[in-house]
């Protein structure tokens, strides 16, 4: 069973998000939003269908990286996220919640040995690119 796929995103706390997002886009030319910008790319496998990693900067007093203390967390983009998650379970990996689903994906959260709160992503990649289109994310 394939695990880890790639990476879905890289989110992050800063004191003022939009001023960040905003440096980003001058000096970087990342196209942002407001919740930050993603990165579209083909998938290796079938380079007909795209892919996408998100970029986030969060507001510093943001829970959702709770009960991590940490101030960045990582999403994996996952295959059978239901499947992984029972594997991870037998093996003693710390999960918060349950699955939570979405039309652009199925979303779990995991705890590494350091503390890290980590996203797995099971995403539906063509709905996650209509929704990128009319920027309700």
């Amino acid at each position: 069973m394939k695990r880890v796929t790639g990476i879905g995103g890289i989110f992050f706390k800063c004191t003022n998000p939009t001023e960040v997002k905003s440096w980003y886009s001058k000096h970087l030319g990342l196209n942002t939003d407001e919740y930050g910008t993603s990165f579209e790319w083909r998938k290796a496998e079938n380079p007909n269908e795209k892919g996408y990693t998100a970029w986030s900067p969060m507001d510093e007093k943001t829970d959702y990286f709770a009960p991590s203390e940490q101030s960045f967390m990582v999403n994996f983009r996952v295959e059978n996220l239901e499947a992984l998650i029972a594997v991870l379970k037998e093996e003693g990996v710390q999960v918060i919640g349950e699955i939570q689903s979405y039309e652009y994906g199925k979303f779990a959260h995991i705890m590494d040995p350091e503390g890290n709160k980590v996203e797995l992503w099971e995403p539906v990649d063509e709905e996650y690119d209509k929704v990128a289109d009319k920027k309700t994310f």
